[in-house]
């Protein structure tokens, strides 16, 4: 996704074009008006890079138009029990938190996703769903409950059935848009955010809102299936260069650890771009196994947070935010490289499903449940017709 230029760029040049809605044109800076016509030695060379990507949007797109092409498409697997994950990536002031929070007039992909999955789970009545949610930060390598801040720092865990988790982070159960907003805008609140010479409002953290969807039948059996789908929606705090932010002292210190988070993920994503080539070629040699290389997940808090996202059971949307003023073109070269690199990455999903067998003592509860389920139905019915008790005597005189 492609900002416009803010107030500080409006004397840069526009180096970035969007072709198709597909494809992303950065133009060499140095040529643009002529800027290299008396160097004789660079003539015939130029810095022009071009990447496809499955969506591009330019700087006139709308966050519906960001929210629709993007995150609307995860919830309904997430209501089926898939895990999905959206983030979004870019270096320091590309338009990141404004992608994903938004603001009052333009909501971003956090306030809309949590708007539309209420507003599906309502028009679902042969369902029943429970809805709770996380939102943490990694700030410094540290990870903060953001609903929570007095909790402290907390630890990460790794269970074998539900993965990465946070030790002692609060989990709160919501059942209405207004208590899921209510919970969004008090973690922002909380949030780590200081001015930059780079960004008024820069993120000093990675934030981290998980939303779990816990569905059931309505109908109650002895044993039952709960179908459980998680949604990450993840906004990264920017790379920076501490000689363009001119950061000192705690500043400098944030920076730094954004930077080595950052570093992290993106020799995950090599990593595993390099493993799924391997794949594809073994394939096509008619090789049975390729050899597999390793992936430094625990090089960083959030590489390990985000493993499931990119190398396990999720459906993954990168959103890759860059700048078009001609002094960011080498962090919009480095961002584009790693959205392009992202895009060979394979994820394998599977449904979540527990069952769970009923105990002989809830018996009797199922039983009057189901009494009750039968009387409302008699009632909707209508219509003069009789029906008999259940176990009691059938009417006479009619043919069998």
């Amino acid at each position: 996704r492609v900002r416009p230029l803010n107030h500080m760029e409006q004397l840069e040049a526009n180096t970035v074009r969007v072709l198709d809605d597909k494809m992303i044109v950065v133009l060499d800076r140095d040529k643009l008006d002529g800027g290299q016509d008396e160097d004789y030695l660079r003539q015939g060379r130029s810095r022009e890079r071009r990447y496809a990507f499955d969506q591009a949007f330019d700087d006139t797109c709308t966050q519906e138009e960001v929210y629709q092409a993007t995150t609307q498409k995860l919830l309904a697997g997430v209501m089926d029990g898939f895990n999905s994950t959206c983030f979004a990536y870019g270096a320091t002031g590309a338009g990141k938190t404004y992608t994903m929070l938004g603001n009052v007039e333009n909501p971003g992909i956090m306030v809309n996703t949590v708007a539309e999955l209420f507003e599906r789970i309502a028009a679902d009545s042969s369902q029943i769903y429970r809805v709770y949610l996380t939102y943490l930060e990694v700030y410094n390598e540290n990870i903060r409950d953001l609903l929570n801040p007095t909790s402290g720092y907390l630890d990460l865990r790794e269970d074998p059935v539900k993965g990465i988790c946070v030790a002692g982070i609060t989990e709160f159960s919501t059942a209405t848009v207004e208590e899921t907003m209510t919970l969004l805008h008090k973690g922002n609140h909380n949030r780590s955010v200081e001015p930059t010479k780079k960004n008024e409002t820069s993120s000093r953290s990675h934030a981290v809102l998980q939303i779990m969807v816990e569905k059931r039948q309505r109908t109650i059996g002895l044993s039952e299936s709960y179908k459980i789908g998680k949604l990450s929606l993840i906004d990264l705090a920017g790379s920076e260069r501490a000689s363009a932010t001119d950061n000192r002292g705690a500043r400098l210190v944030e920076g730094a650890n954004i930077n080595r988070s950052l570093l992290a993920l993106a020799n995950c994503i090599n990593a595993l771009a390099s493993e799924s080539e391997a794949l594809q070629r073994a394939g096509r040699n008619g090789r049975r196994r390729a050899r597999q290389s390793f992936v430094p997940y625990r090089d960083s808090k959030l590489t390990r947070l985000l493993k499931d996202s990119f190398g396990g059971n999720c459906r993954t949307v990168m959103i890759t935010n860059i700048s078009p003023a001609g002094n960011q073109f080498e962090e919009t070269l480095n961002s584009l490289k790693y959205a392009n690199r992202a895009k060979d990455i394979k994820t394998k999903v599977e449904q979540n499903v527990v069952d769970v067998d009923q105990h002989v003592s809830q018996y009797q509860n199922i039983i009057r449940d189901l009494k009750a389920e039968v009387q409302e139905l008699k009632s909707k019915l209508g219509g003069g017709l009789v029906f008999p008790p259940i176990g009691g005597p059938r009417p006479s005189g009619g043919d069998d």
